[in-house]
């Protein structure tokens, strides 16, 4: 049986219907390419590269500051009647966690309540209203007393680590190793993830100044 030969009317109604289906295929992709290129547009390429949320973490217990700027909890209130005051040098020990992003620890002392610190280690030295540590610490020292231990939730921006001082020999607290700084910076110059960070702060003493340009050790906490 032989097969018929198509007419060239039949002929001319396929090749009009490719066309037509070749057409249809361009426009599709065309379309699909627009998409792609609205959904990676520069607007929002430039939103996620400043995502940086105030406060992905937050707690009930912990109190907000500063028209909830910054956070915090005391878990040992100071008895001592030491206070401090702009311009008294505080000495203080410190641990510090990358709450937003893992909780990972960037400087680990004790424990995460910062109920067990090591009186043996040289603690870290700052004066009230020198900008050398983060200003949300410095916020927070100023309403604690010598052996107060205090939690400090601090968003990432103007009270947290500058971006300009990446050693952070300028403005501390620093890492004492090299990993911790690591996983501090890791987190601080990385715009897509939560950057607040978790300060756990004891207050050791309190030292005012002398008026000879030095300062009075004052009474450590016990």
């Amino acid at each position: 049986m032989s097969i018929p030969r198509a007419s060239h009317s039949t002929s001319t109604q396929l090749t009009m219907t490719s066309e037509n289906q070749m057409t249809n295929r361009r426009s599709l992709l065309s379309t699909l390419a627009l998409s792609t290129t609205l959904l990676v547009s520069p607007t929002q390429s430039k939103a996620e590269e400043n995502y940086s949320p105030a406060f992905v973490q937050t707690y009930d217990d912990f109190i907000p500051m500063d028209q909830g700027t910054w956070q915090y909890k005391d878990v040992t209130v100071g008895k001592s009647s030491d206070t401090v005051e702009k311009g008294d040098r505080v000495v203080y020990d410190w641990s510090g966690y990358t709450i937003g992003y893992f909780g990972r620890p960037f400087q680990a002392k004790g424990g995460p309540a910062g109920g067990a610190f090591d009186k043996d280690l040289d603690f870290s030295r700052t004066v009230i209203g020198s900008h050398t540590v983060v200003k949300g610490l410095e916020e927070a020292f100023l309403t604690m007393k010598p052996g107060g231990v205090r939690q400090v939730i601090i968003p990432y921006g103007d009270l947290s680590y500058p971006p300009s001082d990446i050693t952070h020999d300028l403005i501390g607290p620093k890492p004492s190793t090299f990993s911790g700084q690591r996983a501090l910076n890791f987190v601080l110059e990385n715009p897509r993830v939560d950057r607040t960070l978790l300060f756990n702060i004891k207050l050791i003493r309190v030292d005012k100044q002398d008026g000879k340009g030095g300062f009075k050790r004052g009474e450590a906490a016990r």
